[in-house]
C-alpha cells in the first residue's frame, strides 16, 4: 500500500529495485515492514514472519531461578536503565502541554460525571419521594 508520500520520497523506484531510492526512504517501521515484507516475497514467495522465540525448557526455567537473586536484579536493573535510554523524552514545551491538556480532560470528567451524579440523584428522589 502507497501513497503520495511513499512516491515523493521514492519509494516506487525502490519497489522497481533502484538502489539510490532507498537512501531517501524514511527510517519509520513502516517502510521497514515494506521492505522486509517485499524481499521475503522476492526471495521465497512467502509472506514474512514473526520470528518467535523457542518454548523454554524445565532446565532453562531451572537455571532462570537458581540463579543467585543480586545477579538477576543486576541484571533487570541494567535491561531497565538500557530500555529507559531508547525513550524519546518530551522537552518542557511539550510536557506542560501534554499536562494541560490530561488537567483539563480530567476536570471535564469530573464535572461530566458530577453532573450525572446529582442528574441521577434528583431523578431518584423524585421517583421514589
Amino acid at each position: 500500500m502507497s501513497d503520495e508520500r511513499d512516491i515523493r520520497r521514492g519509494a516506487h523506484a525502490a519497489d522497481e529495485g533502484d538502489d539510490t531510492a532507498a537512501a531517501t526512504r524514511p527510517s519509520g517501521k513502516r517502510s521497514a515492514r515494506r521492505t522486509r515484507a517485499a524481499s521475503s516475497q522476492v526471495d521465497t514467495g512467502t509472506v514474512a514472519t514473526l520470528d518467535r522465540p523457542r518454548k523454554a525448557t524445565k532446565t532453562d526455567r531451572a537455571e532462570r531461578k537458581s540463579g543467585n537473586p543480586f545477579k538477576r536484579l543486576i541484571k533487570f536493573l541494567r535491561e531497565v536503565i538500557a530500555e529507559l535510554r531508547k525513550v524519546i523524552w518530551p522537552n518542557r514545551k511539550q510536557m506542560v502541554t501534554y499536562t494541560s491538556v490530561v488537567l483539563v480532560f480530567v476536570i471535564f470528567m469530573v464535572a461530566f460525571i458530577s453532573g450525572l451524579d446529582l442528574a441521577f440523584i434528583k431523578g431518584v428522589n423524585w421517583l421514589f419521594g
